[in-house]
């Protein structure tokens, strides 16, 4: 493998890993959706096993992101510099912990609404 290689494997396996935490997801429960076993997603982000097109295509689902995005295109980040962020930032600021909470789980509910009926991404 040339170091090319190992570096973008290295990104995708990043990613996936990133994209699993922020989805909330175990990395068990993945591997369930996936009909594959723990270990796998472990390797997987871990850049030693190589993830199929058909996983990435399941991955970026599960995920609520592109598949470019998890093969290393676009932003690493969001840009903190967005006003919209800051106003969301100071908005969620305001809020009482238990309103936080309801409003987490209308974003997680929207977002598997989304996901079930092939939102767009």
């Amino acid at each position: 493998m040339t170091e090319i290689d190992s570096a973008k494997r290295d990104q995708i396996a990043e990613r996936l890993k990133e994209a699993r935490k922020l989805a909330g997801l175990s990395q068990g429960h993945v591997a369930k959706m996936l009909g594959l076993h723990r270990p796998s997603v472990t390797e997987m982000e871990a850049g030693n096993r190589r993830v199929s097109a058909d996983e990435l295509v399941k991955l970026a689902e599960i995920y609520d992101v592109s598949v470019a995005w998890l093969l290393g295109d676009g932003p690493d980040t969001i840009d903190a510099e967005d006003p919209r962020l800051e106003l969301a930032a100071r908005e969620l600021s305001k809020l009482k912990p238990d309103d936080l909470e309801r409003l987490l789980k209308l974003l997680a509910a929207m977002r598997s609404d989304s996901t079930a009926s092939g939102g767009d991404r």
